[in-house]
């Protein structure tokens, strides 16, 4: 029989007790543990014996856990944090930030806050508005109330943990008591995010509150795949999307999930696995000395990100070798930046040789993270099938041409008939409406297109659509237009009610999505005041901020921009403007 219950470990018996009860206990079927519950009751009973039960002293502190997430890493740890709370005696409750009034913080009492950091400093894409209201002058003084910020980024990024940092900040300029020291954690954050949970909410414990036993009775769900159980799928189809003219390779690609147990939903992300080129393994082991050690260099491919240089790496290279002109150089923060721009650990290791031990070396370098990608494909149309759309990464930088570790790996290096390790990435934030009869705006850019794809696909298998307003973006339409054969089926099919397209170099001016939304800015306008979702994917650094900017200009309607913005965040708020941007 399996297992489907264990003793906590903070039952009030000796280890080996807890293995021998696990035993007997864990393999009970009901009806043996509820005989066993009333012989053990029954027996107290007859002996006028009570269970100890700490005395109540009062109402339970309240403790709010606020998060802000992109990729749910945020969430997932404040779910952790209201299990190891509820233990502790608190009335606590989690909430996004993006569904909360700042003016409900002045009565929360004790904020644990765990913010994520997304992109170069910004804050969450739902999490936006929430920033804006904090750090505007309507926001509430926070007198009285503690705080704590657990603070999560990528610290190849200059403005690392930026949004958890002005949280911290803002909270203290409110008013706020800080109870604990700021954490900033990357993106090895697990076993740190752990330790400071754990250590912040013993110290906000109020003395007297005694403990709860916590006993979860259901038994976890098993994963079908997850981050660190991923599923190996056979790569049923490999191809090119783009003409050989295009400027830039994107390919479609098809994974079988059969026997894996794994499902989605459109515009969920697929996990993907990446292994490092072996040509810059060989290379890097090359330029630190490290010989030709297989299995250490199985572990550079596998498991350590080799591209990716941080001023904290720069800085620990310099302690670990003692080389006084890298030290001088890692210390000027000018300086630093303007070499850390665009190397990799070739570039140091060629510029400030020094030879390592394998374990120095590995010490020095972060996990290699997954990479995700837009689900591109509708389960309810292809079955036991994930679909992908991925544009190759090529660039040069500091005289070295470079690859995109995945999308690398995925267009030059995996074909068909091969296998990548995936998992799912839930996104619940970027999904089509639940009601059939909500009109949809979906707007991207080059491989903005693939979650799009997938609810044009959803669309298709339920028998919904032609409200349903596509407006895409690429360089050429003969080159580029991805999946152009298929968008057109659905427009004539009525799966796709409307297309509105914008082919950037087809023109002597550039014309691009931003510009099509302030055309037919009317059409906008009267779709959303008749309830529209929109949805927007691709580029964050220029596309999104720029249809951001147009969408509030034509929210605006003539007045100033804070009243465009007022309109834009209450779609957000509203889960009526959804992105899915990177």
């Amino acid at each position: 029989m399996s297992k489907l219950i264990a003793l906590p470990h903070t039952a009030p018996f000796a280890p080996e007790q807890i293995a021998a009860l696990d035993q007997v206990i864990g393999a009970a079927s009901v009806v043996q543990r509820a005989w066993l519950a009333g012989f053990l009751a029954g027996l107290d009973a007859a002996e006028g014996k009570q269970p100890s039960v700490p005395a109540a002293t009062g109402p339970k502190p309240k403790l709010l856990v606020l998060y802000a997430t992109e990729s749910g890493n945020s969430e997932a740890l404040a779910a952790k944090a209201k299990q190891e709370a509820a233990k502790l005696g608190f009335a606590v409750r989690v909430q996004d930030v993006a569904d909360i009034d700042v003016q409900s913080l002045k009565d929360a009492g004790t904020i644990i806050a765990i913010i994520a950091t997304w992109g170069d400093g910004e804050p969450p894409q739902r999490a936006a508005p929430f920033f804006r209201a904090l750090m505007g002058e309507a926001a509430p003084r926070l007198d009285g109330v503690k705080f704590a910020v657990l603070a999560l980024g990528d610290s190849s990024y200059a403005q690392f943990c930026e949004s958890g940092r002005q949280v911290d900040a803002r909270f203290e300029a409110l008013g706020a008591t800080r109870a604990a020291a700021r954490i900033d954690l990357d993106l090895d954050y697990e076993a740190g995010a752990k330790t400071w949970l754990t250590t912040t909410l013993e110290t906000l414990a109020p003395a007297d509150a005694g403990s709860v036993i916590h006993v979860d009775f259901h038994k976890p769900a098993t994963e079908a795949a997850s981050k660190s159980a991923p599923f190996a799928a056979e790569i049923t189809a490999h191809h090119k999307l783009t003409s050989e003219r295009a400027e830039s390779e994107t390919v479609h690609v098809e994974l079988s999930l059969a026997g894996s147990g794994i499902t989605y939903e459109p515009g969920d992300a697929i996990g993907l696995v990446p292994e490092n080129d072996p040509a810059l393994v060989a290379a890097v082991m090359r330029e630190a000395g490290l010989g030709d050690d297989a299995a250490l260099r199985e572990t550079l491919t596998t498991s350590y990100d080799i591209s990716t240089l941080t001023a904290k790496q720069l800085l620990n290279y310099a302690a670990l070798t003692g080389d006084a002109q890298l030290a001088a150089l890692a210390e000027d923060e000018a300086k630093r930046t303007e070499f850390l721009a665009g190397r990799q650990w070739t570039d140091l290791l060629e510029t400030f040789p020094h030879q390592l031990g394998g374990a120095e070396f590995t010490a020095l370098l972060r996990p290699l993270a997954p990479r995700y990608y837009s689900v591109a494909s509708s389960q309810k149309l292809v079955g036991e099938e994930a679909h992908l759309t991925v544009a190759r990464l090529a660039y040069s930088s500091a005289g070295r041409a470079r690859l995109g570790v995945a999308s690398g790996m995925i267009t030059d290096r995996l074909r068909e008939g091969g296998s990548a390790k995936i998992f799912v990435r839930p996104n619940p934030h970027f999904r089509l409406p639940q009601s059939a009869a909500t009109p949809v705006i979906m707007i991207g850019a080059g491989t903005g297109v693939a979650p799009y794809r997938g609810f044009l696909q959803e669309l298709e298998a339920t028998g919904a659509g032609t409200s349903a307003w596509a407006i895409f973006g690429h360089r050429h339409f003969l080159y580029d237009f991805l999946y152009q054969l298929e968008i057109q089926d659905w427009l004539k099919s009525g799966v796709l009610g409307r297309l509105d397209l914008a082919s950037s170099r087809d023109q002597p001016e550039k014309r691009y999505v931003q510009h099509v939304l302030w055309e037919q800015r009317q059409e906008l306008r009267r779709r959303l005041d008749d309830g529209a979702t929109l949805y927007l994917c691709g580029d964050a650094k220029h596309m999104a901020r720029d249809v951001d900017a147009t969408l509030t200009r034509i929210l605006a309607d003539g007045r100033d921009e804070s009243a465009g913005q007022a309109a834009l965040d209450a779609l957000i708020s509203a889960g009526r403007y959804k992105k899915d941007v990177y």
